[in-house]
């Protein structure tokens, strides 16, 4: 049997993979049109296109590269809540409230871009990562 835990887990793998797809769905075109060619960029930085595309095309790729950060976190705490047997029950339903968060974190982030809002959302969902590490370190301590 596996743990319960996997499956908010591939959730948000599968919501970051949303993300990207929005992403470049948003930020070809834009690139397009403000006269970017792809082709004979070299050595660009994330803040060259933060310059060159309109802000509510940046935000779907700042959320992105969001989801590349504190995440790792959770993948690995999750991991060691599944390893240890301690997957199930409370710790799922942590995980996946820390998934709803995320999720919302985003989809504010990534249409309205509210600063409050995106506080809120990262603030809660950083209090679910900080319960299950507390839960992973009394599984195996």
């Amino acid at each position: 049997m596996h743990s319960e835990i996997l499956r908010p887990m591939v959730v948000l793998i599968a919501w970051t993979l949303v993300m990207l797809g929005w992403t470049l769905a948003t930020r070809l075109p834009a690139m397009k049109a403000a006269g970017v060619d792809m082709g004979t960029l070299v050595g660009t930085k994330p803040a060259d296109a933060d310059r060159a595309l309109p802000p509510h095309i940046q935000w779907k790729a700042h959320n992105y590269n969001h989801l590349m950060e504190q995440p790792t976190l959770f993948y690995a705490v999750c991991a060691v809540l599944a390893l240890s047997g301690t997957g199930n029950g409370v710790n799922a339903w942590i995980a996946w409230a820390y998934v709803g968060l995320r999720i919302a974190h985003s989809l504010v982030q990534a249409t309205s871009n509210r600063v409050h809002a995106r506080f809120l959302f990262f603030t809660l969902s950083s209090l679910m990562l900080v319960a299950l590490t507390l839960h992973a370190a009394l599984a195996v301590f």
